[in-house]
This record gives C-alpha cells, structure tokens and sequence, in this order.
C-alpha cells in the first residue's frame, strides 16, 4: 500500500499535551519539509483558550486543517496526545489522510490506569472544577477544566480502526507513554511500523534518526 502512494505534498504538525505549536520538534520539521517543498501547517490546539480545552476541540479544528487541502490527502504527524488525534482523525478521514507519523504516541490516554493524574488528583480536579498544569508553551502553570477530563473518556485511540501506512517511534527510557502499550497497539494494527529508541518522552536526541526515516516514510527519497 504505502509504495503505491505518492510523495507528501502537506503534513500536519499535531502537539502535545501543554505544549506548543512551536516546540523543538515542530520546528526541526518543519525547517525540513519545507526545504523539501511539502508545505508544512502546525495548529496551535491551546487557541482560543486552553482552560476550556477538550479533544472534541481538538479534533473539530484538526478536521478544518485537514479538509482545508481539499481533496487532497494530508500527511499527518502527531507527538504524544497529537500522537492520539492523529489517529482518532485518520479512522474519522481515511479519505483525506494518506500516512500517520506518531511519536510517543499517548495511544491509552485517560484509560484506566494511564491517567494523566493519580486518581486522587482526578477526584480532587473533579471536585474543584479546574486544575493547574504546567504548560511548556507558557512556561507557566495554566488552569484547565475538568471538562477536559470527562470529553477525553469517550475517545479510544488504542482501538480505533485505521489502515494508513503508520510510522511509529517510541523511547524505550518514556516515563510518561510506556514503551510496552504502544508495542503492543503496533502488533494490533497492520500497517503500523515501530522503531523503538533509546530515548526519552520528547525523542529529541533521536531527531535526525526519525528525520531519516521520515523522509523516506513521505516519498521523499527516490
């Protein structure tokens, strides 16, 4: 499947979790493609207002990007709980998405026992409506509605059903995405390629590893 398809044209950048549509990742490759000519978009998930960010939001906007190429597919590459929209959008838009490019991908977020806090701190955000994270972008805690929380349950990215050519990379030293989930969501969809790493929650050491990769996952090496 993945010879027949031509080289990208359009990749979608997905951020994590407090994080930014500028991060070092999104930078380095987007620096990249576009010197390659395969324009090049990272939404920034965090707009209008991160205290009453959901995934249902998420995705709402990831749908605008991608139907925003028309009828011609998009390259999506997501890190963490982009990792996560990345697939929920490819099993929603097989059409209009032609390759998934996951790293860390937080493919159990919100599931029992892959909580993004202690259930005690659940109770406690529940409780008071709000809670503060740290947010990279800011360099600063932001407050976030519990909200948040609740929309995430209805998603299941580890059981979605998607058939694009998937590029995964996970670091074998991620203390935040366990290595072992994501082996075993790679064993349980075809067309999914994992590269484990030895590396970290943000892959960065391993950049130009993945870039290598990457190109040649896009079409972009003849």
């Amino acid at each position: 499947m993945q010879a027949m398809l031509s080289a990208a044209r359009r990749v979608v950048y997905l951020h994590g979790f407090a994080s930014s549509a500028r991060s070092t990742k999104a930078d380095f490759f987007a620096e990249r493609l576009l010197a390659r000519g395969v324009a090049f978009q990272s939404p920034d998930f965090n707009e209008p207002d991160f205290a009453m960010l959901t995934m249902t939001r998420m995705l709402e906007r990831l749908a605008r990007e991608i139907k925003a190429s028309g009828e011609r597919p998009v390259t999506l590459m997501g890190s963490s709980l982009g990792g996560t929209l990345a697939i929920l959008a490819a099993a929603r838009m097989a059409r209009l998405v032609d390759r998934v490019v996951l790293m860390a991908p937080a493919v159990m977020f919100a599931k029992p026992g892959h909580h993004l806090l202690p259930p005690e701190r659940i109770a406690i955000w529940r409780h008071q409506g709000s809670m503060p994270f740290f947010h990279h972008a800011y360099n600063e805690e932001r407050s976030l509605s519990y909200g948040f929380y609740e929309d995430t349950l209805q998603y299941d990215a580890f059981n979605a059903v998607f058939h694009q050519p998937t590029l995964v990379f996970q670091g074998l030293r991620d203390t935040a995405v366990n290595h072992r989930t994501v082996e075993q969501f790679a064993r349980d969809h075809l067309g999914v390629t994992l590269s484990l790493l030895d590396d970290d929650h943000q892959l960065i050491a391993s950049l130009p590893r993945m870039w290598d990769d990457i190109e040649a996952f896009i079409g972009l090496v003849p």
